[in-house]
């Protein structure tokens, strides 16, 4: 290994999906503030500027992309600027998700078909388009996030959790293939998390909300709110050599309310 300190990602290009705001924005700072050079990957173009425009004026390497992970020539567009402009992708975070709420009975076909192809094709989507890069080099890191959810269950989820669980059979499945080529892929199983788009969506759902969000807490062994920084630390290691003898693995960060 290099002498450098372990967490360090100097060097390194990474690609961020969703990285306008929440866990996203957490891990493109991190990874900033870590050395590396950062794709903020977002269809809120706004907030994806905002974002790279401010670790720039920190100091830090990084460029802002307004797409959507369903547009597979926007994608392809994406790694081959990434690819002209950085040198190539050496970590690849799949963060972008949605979270709807619907009843199973109430639930139309495009509301199951656009949580699918947001939270599971995206990241078939992202994977396939930079793993070939991945591949020539014979090194890569692939972080895909996927939801306690997995583990504990959820009402009026149902599209939601399946969306999470493939991710976590695409990761396993992933790692088998692509271990000959030095190509890490593991997941991440974040709890709930206190996110800007959370807090909104609470407000708007007044006590109930609240009521929510403070079960959910009592369930956990550690009773306190998960904030976006920690899950990005998590990240952190699993993109860094801290991890290099990890692959195929789920990382749980959720303050203790699965335990397995």
């Amino acid at each position: 290994m290099e002498d450098r300190p372990l967490c360090r990602l100097d060097g390194k290009v990474a690609l961020i999906t969703g990285s306008g705001g929440g866990i996203g924005e957490a891990t493109a700072r991190l990874f900033a503030q870590q050395g590396a050079s950062v794709v903020v990957f977002d269809r809120d173009g706004a907030g994806a500027k905002e974002v790279a425009s401010s670790l720039r004026a920190t100091g830090g390497k990084a460029v802002a992309v307004t797409g959507d992970v369903r547009d597979v020539e926007c994608i392809k567009d994406t790694v081959d600027r990434t690819d002209g402009e950085f040198g190539g992708i050496h970590i690849l975070v799949n963060n972008a998700g949605i979270y709807p709420r619907s009843s199973l009975t109430e639930m139309s076909d495009q509301q199951w078909n656009d949580v699918l192809d947001i939270n599971l094709k995206g990241v078939f989507n992202f994977s396939r388009a930079v793993a070939p890069q991945m591949i020539k080099r014979r090194s890569g890191k692939i972080i895909n996030i996927s939801s306690v959810n997995v583990h504990v269950g959820a009402t009026n989820f149902s599209h939601y959790i399946a969306s999470k669980s493939g991710i976590i059979g695409f990761t396993r499945a992933l790692a088998r293939e692509l271990g000959d080529h030095n190509i890490h892929v593991n997941a991440i199983t974040p709890g709930a998390v206190q996110t800007e788009a959370e807090k909104l969506l609470v407000a708007q759902q007044g006590q109930a909300g609240l009521d929510a969000v403070a079960g959910i807490v009592a369930r956990q062994c550690l009773k306190r709110r998960i904030l976006p920084p920690e899950v990005a630390a998590v990240c952190l290691f699993l993109a860094s050599d801290l991890s290099d003898s990890m692959t195929g693995q789920t990382l749980n960060a959720d303050c203790g309310n699965a335990l397995y």
